[in-house]
This record gives C-alpha cells, structure tokens and sequence, in this order.
C-alpha cells in the first residue's frame, strides 16, 4: 500500500490500515489529533487508545505516545485490529477447582490470570476458561460480557474466588458480596510494621492525577473499611497482615495500606520508590523483596451461604509457590 499526503484522500485497505506521509501544513500537530481529523471515522479516543497498545508505527518503528509532536517527512502506519468478537470465546485453560456443583465453582486462581476480558486482554482470561469449562449452558449467566462473575481478583492478585453457573446463583452471591455477608480473609506482606491490629477507612477515588490509580480522596470516592491483624513481622522491615473487607472497592487493600504508609511488595502501582524500611534488611534479601515481580497479596478465605442448600461453606487456598518463597526468605 502507498503513502499519501494528508488533507488528500486517504489510503485505507479493508479499514485495517491508514498510512500517511506528514506535509508541511501538519507538522507540529499531535498526532493522535491529527489522525482521528484525517480518518474522520474513529474518535480521538479511539486513536488514542490505538496508539498507546502499540497500532502505530512511525517511520517504520511503534510509537506509544498519542502526543507526540509530528515533523514534515514523517510516515505513519495506523493498524486497525481485527473487531472484537460480541461475546468472550471458550478456550482450554486449566482451572484449579476447589468445590463446583451444578449452581457454582469455587476455585484458585493463580497470579496473571485476568478475570474477564477487557482491552489488551480480550483472550486467555478465567471467563474464556469457565467457557471452556462449563460449555454453551454458562453463557449469559449475568451477563454475555462477564458470564458467572459475582466478584473479581486483580490480575496480579492470587487466590480464592467463587463464580456463578446459574442464574439463582448469580442473584445470591452477587446480593451476598453487596450486603457484605461474605466472608471474605486475605494475606498480604507490607512494608513496615503494622500495629497488632486496627482498621484503615478512607473513601477510594480515581486519583486525579493518574487515571489509572485509585486513592483515599475527600470528595467523590466510595466509603471503604479495611480491617487487619498482623501475623508475623520480619527484620522490623515488613509485615504479614490479615486483612479482611468490609467493603469491597477496586485495590482497596492496595489503596489503604499504601496511603497509611505501608505499600505492599511488589505493587507495581502503588510502590512507587523504595521505602525506607527496606534499608533494615539485609542487601540480599533486600534485592528479592524489592524485585517480587507482582503485589504481594493473596484471597486466603472464602466463606458463604450455599445459594440453594443454604449450607455455610468456607473455603481456603494455600499461599502460591512465589508468595511462600518469599516468605521463606523473610524468615531465614
């Protein structure tokens, strides 16, 4: 395909690729503005979005900034991905199951594992799995986009999770998790030391600064209650706590620890330098503390009212393989 100038008609094939050569009338523009004004079809968000997953190249190389400012001479390519299916796909993926019957699956999930597809992740999620799993009677249960999904883990988060597999069950837990009649146990290492117990409280909010990250806020935010015990502590540089929720707001344990001054290891969102409690450990042991690759943060308990037996079941999940390493480590 050819380049061609930029107010002339546009190079397009299928509607898969824009390509452009910048004249001296566009240079010095943004170029996320530029191309959605040159397609006319796709809105600057769009572009965007496009460009920050990596759809353009300039000059033959990807470029990841929306913003950067265009130079006479310049050659983009803007990628169109191929459209998303209506509906999550079933896929073979192994599941850890620890309980399922004919109203629902408890089971561990593992670190990385993302729960429902969403952009940048639209495939090899737990959804596309239970698909897989649970064949074509699972689809819809509460939805086509997040079918049996009542609650959620964040990717990077490990443990215990319970999904729907028909509608009664889909109505009973999702009413139990918003009245806050789940039990509901994690365990997470943080930096410093923590009191032996207490509770963290605070509204969480988008942050204003970084869209991407939630924070205590004064205005705007959601009420959220964090309740905590503090296991062990190791080298007087960081602690074991059980924290249990009496809400359940987007990285609230992230969110409350952090703010409070004790981010978790790892956070790749809320660990922002090094704190300075990592100096009290010995360099070693410093280095793998500061270098777990993912928030050290595991759902340890799940327990609830069966929705149709009305049985009290209460399940845990062991500390994966990466979280126990550490931990082993710590205790040496």
């Amino acid at each position: 395909m050819s380049d061609v100038s930029i107010p002339d008609s546009l190079s397009a094939d299928a509607a898969m690729l824009y390509a452009f050569t910048i004249q001296q009338g566009q240079a010095g523009q943004r170029a996320d503005r530029m191309l959605a004004d040159a397609i006319g079809t796709l809105s600057r968000s769009r572009v965007k979005t496009l460009i920050e997953t990596g759809y353009l190249t300039c000059n033959g190389s990807p470029r990841r900034d929306p913003s950067f400012t265009l130079r006479e001479g310049m050659t983009l390519e803007l990628h169109l991905p191929p459209p998303e299916p209506a509906r999550p796909q079933a896929e073979s993926i192994p599941l850890d199951i620890l309980f399922e019957d004919r109203d629902l699956i408890v089971l561990d999930k593992p670190a990385g594992l993302v729960v429902h597809p969403a952009p940048g992740n639209e495939t090899g999620t737990l959804v596309n799995a239970l698909l897989g799993h649970c064949g074509p009677d699972f689809e819809g249960i509460g939805g086509e986009k997040r079918p049996g999904i009542v609650h959620r883990l964040d990717k990077d988060t490990s443990g215990v999770m319970v999904v729907a597999k028909t509608p009664l069950a889909h109505e009973a837990l999702s009413e139990a998790f918003a009245t806050r009649t789940m039990e509901r146990a994690y365990l997470a290492l943080a930096w410093g030391i923590l009191p032996p117990a207490g509770e963290f409280e605070g509204a969480i909010g988008r942050d204003k600064r970084d869209r991407k990250r939630m924070a205590v806020v004064i205005q705007g935010g959601k009420q959220a209650l964090t309740r905590y015990k503090t296991k062990e502590t190791f080298h007087n540089a960081v602690s074991l706590v059980e924290c249990r929720l009496a809400t359940g707001r987007t990285h609230q344990i992230r969110v409350h620890l952090s703010h409070n001054g004790h981010p978790l290891l790892g956070d790749p969102v809320y660990l922002r330098r090094i704190p300075a409690a990592a100096r009290k450990l010995p360099v070693t042991l410093r280095d793998e503390a500061l270098d777990f690759p993912r928030q050290a943060l595991h759902a340890a308990t799940l327990g609830f009212t069966h929705p149709r037996t009305r049985e009290m079941l209460h399940f845990t999940a062991p500390l994966p393989e990466d979280f126990q390493a550490l931990m082993g480590s710590l205790k040496a």
